[in-house]
């Protein structure tokens, strides 16, 4: 039997993550309340994802490597990135790999968004599944990031850098260049 085997399942299992997980999702449990269709749903935990992964990266260039935080937000708005080379360049960023634990969590719930993405069959209890492990994911996430750099994506990340001095924006530049950003002169 699934975890998470009805549409309120999925509800319950959203509504005891951490506040800053609800708070990042805070549009999921009307997509589900209103009967819109899975794949909708995992679209929008998607892109929320992203958005955290890059505000991860970006926070480990401002915080951990005290980069230019102008520079940096502007770079992070050109840069592509694979889902390879997201984890390239947060080893790089952060210096060591996400642990496999938490990998698994994202790359069990990308082969249902994948499904979807390209027109196969997903069943809803796929999909479901699929949801119920991006949110975990995230919170595992949250606590990974917080643990090695004191900020958490899934948060509001005010003040997350504090008072240290900032390197320039030439030396930002070289900085995210060796870590593997790809940087325009």
């Amino acid at each position: 039997m699934a975890k998470i085997p009805t549409y309120k399942a999925l509800l319950k299992f959203f509504e005891v993550r951490p506040y800053e997980v609800k708070n990042h999702f805070e549009h999921l449990p009307k997509l589900i309340e209103n009967n819109l269709p899975y794949e909708i749903a995992i679209a929008y935990v998607f892109l929320k994802i992203e958005q955290a992964q890059n505000r991860a990266l970006y926070g480990g260039v401002v915080k951990v490597h005290r980069g230019n935080a102008e520079f940096a937000k502007r770079l992070m708005n050109f840069q592509h990135l694979t889902r390879d080379g997201f984890k390239d360049i947060y080893k790089n960023v952060f210096g060591h790999a996400i642990p496999d634990a938490m990998s698994k969590k994202l790359k069990d719930a990308e082969k249902s968004r994948d499904k979807v993405i390209h027109g196969k069959i997903v069943t809803d209890n796929e999909l479901r599944e699929a949801i119920a492990d991006v949110l975990e994911y995230a919170e595992l996430f949250n606590a990974e990031v917080n643990k090695v750099a004191g900020f958490k994506p899934f948060a509001d990340m005010r003040g997350f850098k504090g008072r240290a001095d900032s390197l320039d924006k030439r030396t930002t530049k070289w900085l995210m260049r060796g870590l593997g950003f790809g940087v325009k002169a």
